[in-house]
This record gives C-alpha cells, sequence and structure tokens, in this order.
C-alpha cells in the first residue's frame, strides 16, 4: 500500500491542473541512479502498462510498475515547503540508507539462500 499525505495530495492535484491532459495519472517509480543506488522518480503519465499496480489514494491514480513497486511498498508521500521551496518528501520504510535530500536511497540486499 502507498500513502499520500493531505499535503502531496493538495500538490499533486495543483500539479495536474497544469497538465494538458485531464486523463494523465501519477506515476511513481525507482531507478537505479543517485548516491546510494536508486532514486525515486513522480511524473505524470498517460500510458498505463498492462503490470502496473495502480492505487487510488484520495481521488488521485498512483501507478506503479511492479519492480519499483517491491522497493516502495508502504511508502508515505508528503510535500512540504521550506526556505528553499517545494518538494516531495518519501518516508520508506524499506530504505536503509538516504542522502541528505532523501531523493536517492539504498535497500538491504536480500542474502543469498
Amino acid at each position: 500500500m502507498i500513502h499520500l499525505s493531505h499535503s502531496a495530495v493538495e500538490e499533486i492535484l495543483r500539479l495536474k491542473l497544469r497538465q494538458r491532459n485531464s486523463q494523465v495519472f501519477f506515476r511513481l517509480s525507482i531507478q537505479p541512479v543517485g548516491c546510494f543506488g536508486r532514486s525515486y522518480l513522480t511524473k505524470f503519465d498517460q500510458v498505463l502498462q498492462p503490470e502496473d499496480q495502480i492505487y487510488d489514494c484520495n481521488g488521485i491514480q498512483v501507478a506503479i510498475d511492479p519492480d519499483s513497486l517491491t522497493h516502495l511498498q508502504g511508502l508515505t508521500l508528503d510535500y512540504s515547503e521550506d526556505l528553499m521551496g517545494g518538494s516531495f518528501r518519501f518516508h520508506n520504510p524499506n530504505a536503509v540508507k538516504s542522502c541528505d535530500c532523501g531523493n536517492s536511497f539504498s535497500i538491504a540486499e536480500a542474502s543469498p539462500e
């Protein structure tokens, strides 16, 4: 399950209004880059893949591919603003290390059996 805070929902809805297509959905995934090996990626998308997992979070459709979902299960997405501007904050129970900006993380590797 993925959770969106109230402020994340408000920001996603605000950003969605700027899209030229009202049928877009919010995609959350990870990519193999960053200080700690994995980085979060958020974007609006128009094409669902057959294997995507879809969550409805307070009226927002969130699509996550199966590979990303493995590392995002239980994630809470928040949004906050400070003197440097606003940004999404990722609270991931699967992350064992995160960089200072919070956008890059590593997970515990499974031990070989």
